[in-house]
């Protein structure tokens, strides 16, 4: 291989006198991490890229022939793994809706599958159990407007994907309030809906006592509903349709579910032993599920550590690239 810098004979180099494009591609592909680095001034990123130290970098090149020959071999080759990476990454789109699937079924249908069922009278809830009540949240529900005299409590923060979370448990980079005193108490069990992005899904009971901030809405579940069954239902994506028609705005990126609208949504209401009993089959199943998941993701990575691998081995002449390749 011969040495050639990317600021060397540019002409030819970009007209593949030099260096194939789709074999510079490849190099780039394998060594991208140590390259960036490399050629950037504040850290590995694209926005800070030193065009000067770009053009005096140095790779190895081989012949043109020989070029062809090593990316022949690595389409080969990186067509298996990426065969494998796409299987394994609709394992994981499989797992989530399996995930997803499961929750509706057991919060909107319960464990018995044998069971009699009855019309709701409610297009999102459609059949239920016919042992199962049905009421507006309004009856189920009191609203809490509690404030926080100091704020020093626990920030909690709601989102569509995690529903109520401690911030300190977050990675969250966003203005913060000089002061904190003023915001909505919750305490374990409430039910809090980012007003903004319900439409969204994010809401959820807190699973600690803590402050959100004053424009959510915390609402207290009644007897006849278990916290954990409250967050289960409402974490699932037909509920966040249900709640849009009962929010307020100009543009559906912009609705805002206020209490009144919160009040006139209805919820199924099984007795509260089966509310335990599907709670605890949802968080029985999520473990198994959630741990296929996360072995899944593993594999994923360590197939994408062995695609650049095989890159940088390809194209710096360290593994022998047959004739026939």
């Amino acid at each position: 291989m011969v040495p050639v810098s990317l600021n060397q004979d540019m002409r030819a180099f970009i007209c593949g006198e030099t260096i194939s494009p789709k074999y510079l591609a490849r190099f780039i592909e394998g060594y991208q991490r140590q390259l960036l680095s490399v050629w950037s001034k504040e850290g590995a990123t694209v926005e800070s890229l030193d065009a000067d130290e770009m053009a005096s970098t140095e790779i190895a090149v081989p012949p043109l022939p020989q070029q062809a020959q090593i990316l022949q071999f690595l389409d080969s080759e990186l067509a298996v793994v990426d065969t494998l990476i796409e299987a394994k990454q609709k394992l994981l789109n499989l797992l989530a809706e399996k995930r997803q699937t499961l929750v509706a079924e057991a919060v909107m249908r319960g464990l018995v599958r044998s069971a009699p069922l009855r019309p709701s009278g409610i297009d999102w809830l459609g059949d239920i159990p016919a042992h199962w009540g049905i009421e507006r949240s309004r009856w189920l529900f009191t609203e809490r407007d509690d404030r926080s005299d100091t704020g020093e409590e626990e920030m909690l923060t709601v989102s569509h994907i995690t529903g109520v979370t401690p911030r300190s448990e977050k990675d969250v980079n966003m203005f913060e309030a000089e002061t904190t005193a003023g915001y909505k108490l919750c305490f374990t069990g409430d039910l809090v809906i980012n007003t903004l992005w319900a439409w969204m899904g994010a809401m959820g009971t807190a699973p600690v006592d803590g402050i959100v901030s004053p424009a959510y809405n915390v609402y207290t579940p009644g007897q006849r509903l278990l916290p954990a069954y409250v967050d289960a239902l409402v974490r699932i994506p037909v509920f966040a349709q249900e709640v849009t028609r009962y929010s307020k705005g100009v543009w559906s990126s912009r609705l805002r579910l206020y209490p009144e609208g919160f009040f006139e949504t209805f919820w199924p209401v099984p007795p509260l032993d089966e509310q335990g009993q599907i709670v605890a089959y949802i968080d029985e199943e999520r473990i198994k599920i959630d741990k296929l998941a996360t072995a899944t993701e593993r594999s994923i990575a360590l197939l994408k550590e062995r695609r650049s691998a095989l890159i940088a081995a390809a194209v710096t002449g360290q593994i022998d690239i047959p004739e026939a390749a």
